[in-house]
Parts: structure tokens; C-alpha cells; sequence
């Protein structure tokens, strides 16, 4: 058992967190990070989004597993071999945003890892609540552990995700061990995710009445079930997994609750927490997220190297 809480606040952050405190101010000053709190409020925030303009690298394809199929995006790197397969998850509270906003961002990692990236396209919520989701999450990485070592010459897999991508990265993998697949994941990155949207821990209850909780798994009885919240599942036999939350995000504690029972469950756990740094700050303009992302690419290779 290993979980990094040594460097839980990396000193290399110090420089940059004033710029992150006006960062945060400037947005709270502008609305702030509410979500949608009805259906017809996530039909304009939905209509509000940049058009969504892939990096021009990305194939479109359909990844099928039994009786499943689900579409992906597939960025493979510029120059060489692979060297694993990354299946990335996107964010947006589970009923916002689509794969291809992360083609630029999936480009630069698939380059600077030579590895190749799948991002999956799922099914949103209200239109298509739990288990749509996680349904093609799991599609998707049983193709790439059927599949990856023909198409793409390798049989590593690496699996990220942010916010409720992050989410859904636990639950495939609690599905994939569940289901007793064969598969070679040699690392999860989980980024500011939400694991208890049963609202019953103390984490959870901070956010417990978020909208996007009803409009995923609304209908639920039990939403402590693992496959919902993955907070509560048995979360032994896990590959080595790095968390990353801001200081300032609502979901910090819940973050710091999932590593702490990922480290109890005997995982390796790797969590980071950055200072003034608010809920998706990986994806802002600052370089409180460069060095953040600069850490994910490292903690990567090294899970490579390692195996």
C-alpha cells in the first residue's frame, strides 16, 4: 500500500497561486461555476457552447464488445510505435459536452507519450440516465482490451477522465475487475471527480443537491450503489491511480475521501491537491493547470516505464 501524501500541496505550485486567486475571483465575478438547475436551463447551457471543433488528428470510429457498440474518437500519436492505449473520459456533469472538445488536448497527450487515445462519446443524461454512461464507458474499454493489441500494437491500457468523467473512470474500472476481463491497465487519472452522489458522506452532502445528481440518477433507489457512487464499492485489485482536486473545489473533500479508501483497499494512490484552484481548473488558461497537466504527462510515463 502507497498513497503520496508527502507532496500532497507540490511546493513547484507556490509561485503561481496568486495568479490562480485572480483567475478564480475573475470567474466567481462572472458568473461563477452554477450549474444548470432545470432541463430548460441545460438546454441553453448546452446551446451556449463553443462550436465544438475537433484538433483535425482524430478518427471517428464505433467501438462494439458483445452486443454494445458506442462511438469513439481515436488520436494515435504523430511519429512511432504505441505504447499503450489511454481511454479518456470527458467531463461535463454527466448530461454536457462530448469527446471531441478534448481532440486538442488528447493530440498533445497521445504525442507527448507516443500513445494512443480513445475518447468515447456516451450517452448524456436526462436524455439517457444511469447506467447509459457507464453502459458505454465500459463498451468502450472492453473493445480497447479486445481490440488494442491488433489495431494498435500494444495491450497496456491507461484510463483518465475529469470531473464526471473522472466518475465514470472509477466505475469501468469496478466493472472491468467485476467482470473479471483480462486487461493490462497500468494506470487512472482522476481528475476533481465526484463519487458520492448519494449525498451521505460528509463530502457528498456539499454537493448533494446539484441538479445534474437528479438528472443522472434521479431514479435510483439506492444511490450508494457503487456503480452510481463509486465511493462505496470494494475498491481492492485497482491499478495505481493519481487524483487531482483544487483547493477550492467543492468536490475537495470528496476527492480525498475516494483516496483514502483507494489506499485502504491496499492501491498505490497518488493525490495532489492545487492551491486557489477551483472545480476543472485543468482546463483554464493558467499556469496552475500547465503545471498540473505537466504532472499528469510525467506520473504517465513513469506508469509506462514502470511495466
Amino acid at each position: 500500500m502507497d498513497v503520496g501524501l508527502r507532496n500532497l500541496i507540490d511546493g513547484a505550485t507556490a509561485p503561481h497561486v496568486e495568479e490562480s486567486r485572480r483567475f478564480r475571483a475573475a470567474k466567481l465575478a462572472a458568473g461563477g461555476q452554477r450549474g444548470p438547475t432545470n432541463r430548460e436551463e441545460l438546454e441553453r447551457a448546452r446551446a451556449s457552447l463553443p462550436g465544438q471543433v475537433g484538433g483535425g488528428r482524430a478518427v471517428a470510429r464505433r467501438a462494439r464488445a458483445g452486443r454494445r457498440e458506442v462511438p469513439v474518437r481515436i488520436t494515435s500519436p504523430a511519429h512511432g510505435p504505441s505504447r499503450a492505449t489511454y481511454l479518456d473520459i470527458h467531463g461535463g456533469g454527466f448530461y454536457m459536452d462530448s469527446a471531441v472538445r478534448n481532440d486538442a488536448r488528447n493530440a498533445r497527450l497521445a504525442d507527448a507519450l507516443a500513445v494512443t487515445v480513445v475518447s468515447v462519446d456516451y450517452r448524456l443524461a436526462p436524455e439517457h440516465p444511469w447506467p447509459a454512461a457507464p453502459d458505454d464507458c465500459e463498451t468502450a474499454a472492453r473493445w480497447i482490451v479486445e481490440e488494442s493489441g491488433r489495431r494498435f500494437g500494444t495491450e497496456r491500457m491507461l484510463v483518465g477522465g475529469a470531473s464526471a468523467g473522472a466518475t465514470l473512470a472509477m466505475t469501468t474500472l469496478l466493472r472491468l475487475r467485476d467482470g473479471a476481463a483480462v486487461h493490462s491497465t497500468v494506470g487512472a487519472v482522476l481528475e476533481f471527480g465526484a463519487y458520492d452522489l448519494s449525498g451521505q458522506s460528509p463530502g457528498g452532502r456539499l454537493y448533494a443537491d446539484e441538479w445534474f445528481i437528479q438528472a443522472y440518477a434521479g431514479h435510483v433507489a439506492d444511490r450508494t450503489d457503487p456503480d452510481v457512487s463509486p465511493l462505496y464499492g470494494d475498491l481492492g485489485g485497482l491499478p495505481p491511480t493519481l487524483l487531482l482536486v483544487g483547493a477550492r473545489d467543492v468536490l475537495l473533500e470528496d476527492n480525498l475521501a475516494m483516496a483514502a479508501r483507494l489506499s485502504a483497499a491496499g492501491n498505490e494512490v497518488d493525490v495532489r491537491v492545487f492551491p486557489e484552484a477551483m472545480h476543472g481548473f485543468t482546463s483554464h488558461p493558467t499556469t496552475m493547470a500547465t503545471v498540473a497537466r505537466d504532472g499528469i504527462e510525467r506520473w504517465l510515463a513513469d506508469r509506462l516505464a514502470a511495466v
